[in-house]
């Protein structure tokens, strides 16, 4: 099916392409070396992406399944992650400066080399209950 990745404000296309679902998708748009900056991804089930290295700096990911996600190295300076499972995710050196984090579930994830300047961290989960 096509599936679109548009922007999160003026909803221009970002990125689009016959894919089977909206993880494949991402997955494609990163491989490709698409600037995901600005997309609006929010809900989306990202489970085990593979999305190294990806530029989703301002993107929308409010409450979007990014478990087990591999967002090494990935830029998502400013992005929304709020409410967001990031539980058991690779972020090792990701950039995470000025990210809202705000009830996000950051259980298990790798956090080793993160940045979290300006971080809104306000009520995150960071052990499994």
């Amino acid at each position: 099916m096509k599936i679109q990745i548009k922007n999160r404000y003026n909803s221009n296309i970002i990125w689009d392409g016959e894919v089977t679902d909206i993880r494949d998708a991402v997955q494609q748009a990163v491989k490709a070396e698409a600037n995901l900056s600005w997309a609006n991804l929010s809900w989306a089930n990202l489970y085990g992406a593979n999305l190294t290295g990806a530029n989703l700096s301002w993107a929308n990911l409010f409450d979007v399944d990014l478990s087990g996600t591999n967002l090494s190295g990935a830029n998502l300076y400013k992005a929304n992650l709020s409410g967001a499972n990031l539980s058991g995710a690779n972020l090792y050196k990701a950039n995470l400066f000025d990210v809202d984090l705000s009830k996000a579930d950051l259980s298990g994830a790798n956090l080793s080399g993160i940045f979290l300047t300006g971080a809104n961290l306000t009520n995150i989960k960071t052990k499994n209950k």
